[in-house]
Formats: C-alpha cells, structure tokens, sequence
C-alpha cells in the first residue's frame, strides 16, 4: 500500500476510535484486552501516537530509553482524555503528512523507507485498537481488503519475520488462511525455530476462510473462530494465541 492509503485509514480510525471511546464511556471494559477498561486503550494509544511523532518530527536516529518514553504516555484526567487522544492523533497525521519524503529516523521493522514504516505501523496499531474500543460496545469495524491483508502480512512477514523466537515451540501446527474477498492465502508454521510463512493455502491441521477483515482480526487475537469457516483441528489456534502475543509498542 501507498504512504497516502496508510494515511487515510490512520486518519478516519483514530477519529472512529474517539467517536466509539465517546459513546462507550471511559469506564467501559474492552474484551479484548484482558483487564483493560477504555480508558486504557486512549492513554496507551495517545501515547504511542505521541511517541511515533517525535521520531518523525525529530529525525531521531535512535531509540527513545525508558526515561524519554515515559514523558509520552501522561496522567490525564478523564474530562481531558478523549480531547487529549485527539489532539496526539491529529499531531502524528499531520507529522506523517508533512514530513520529507527522505526522512531518515529510528524504526524497528522492515520497511521501503522510515516513513513508511511509521505510517503502516501507526495505521495498523490504531486500527487494532479501534477494534477494541468498538468491541465495548458491541461492533467490529471492517476495512478495504487491501489494508486488512497488508496488516496480516505486516504481522506475519515484519514483527514475527523480526522476532521469530516469540512463536517458537513444540509442537508444530499449521494453520491454513484463505481470504474470500480478496487474491490472498497464507500457510502459517509454528515449530521449534519459529514462525514460517508460505503463499497459498496448503494443507494443515486447521483451514480457515473468511474475510480479510476477519483474518487480520483473528491473527491479532482480537475475535475467535465463530462467523468464519473452519475445516480441521480448532484446537491448532490455541498455539497461535498462546505464542503470538504482542507486547504493545
């Protein structure tokens, strides 16, 4: 996907996140996310968002350490919150929008350029955690297939390419992915080296079709099972949602 496609749904979904955190109240839980309540998902994001932009704004070359990352994520009353997620929303899309197409700066995946990892990456976490704020009140967004299958393959090809020690264990299973709105197919392996990833869906213990939307969601272990289509062993997800957790950056 294009710098701007990244751009658009980053825009509209933190400005659908505020909206649905606004309906929801600040005290709603987010099923989800074990433990947390709505006003989590707004300090943790605004955060994040907060801190991506400096790295954009700054051209900083290396990471922020925990003393310097601790300013980003502030205390915030919550009379102010749903104002104060916006605002850092608004600054990391103009940051984005704005900035040299030459751009050097720190960022920890794979990417064409620092640009354009920070607005795949800040366009993929905002839209997880649209998700969770809309689950507190009993909706799931959609997104063109396009985004949903570069999100799958942002999680499956960048942070677990990146860190294939996360998923590493015994014993195998594999799982078969089909998108049935769009050209996309993935065969996902787990075993004791880690994660491997083949185009097309081959034969594994567990075949599961569905939209794009669903599978970006169930890969990121934000819905189950139920709505998609599912042949084999449902017990092989289990190890995906055991050994693919991500720890929110």
């Amino acid at each position: 996907m294009r710098l701007e496609e990244h751009l658009t749904v980053l825009r509209r979904d933190g400005r659908a996140l505020a909206e649905a955190a606004g309906r929801a109240g600040l005290d709603a839980v987010v099923p989800p996310c074990p433990g947390w309540r709505v006003r989590d998902v707004l300090l943790h994001l605004g955060g994040v968002h907060r801190w991506a932009a400096a790295y954009v704004t700054s051209g900083r070359k290396r990471p922020f350490d925990a003393a310097e990352e601790s300013r980003f994520f502030e205390r915030v009353d919550d009379g102010a919150l749903i104002d104060w997620f916006r605002s850092g929303h608004g600054a990391l899309v103009d940051a984005l929008a704005g900035a040299d197409p030459a751009l050097e700066c720190w960022g920890f995946l794979p990417a064409p350029s620092p640009l354009a990892f920070w607005a795949r990456r800040q366009a993929h976490e905002t839209a997880v955690h649209r998700a969770d704020v809309e689950s507190a009140v009993g909706s799931t967004p959609a997104w063109a297939p396009a985004f949903a299958v570069d999100g799958v393959e942002e999680l499956l090809r960048a942070f677990f390419a990146n860190r294939p020690e996360r998923v590493a264990g015994e014993p195998p299973v594999t799982v078969a992915l089909s998108a049935t709105d769009a050209e996309a197919a993935w065969t996902i392996r787990l075993d004791a080296k880690g994660l491997h990833v083949t185009d097309g869906a081959e034969p594994a213990m567990l075949a599961v079709s569905g939209t794009a939307t669903e599978l970006y969601l169930l890969l990121w272990n934000r819905i189950g099972l139920d709505d998609l289509v599912v042949d084999g062993d449902a017990g092989a997800l289990d190890a995906w949602r055991g050994r693919a957790t991500i720890t929110w950056t």
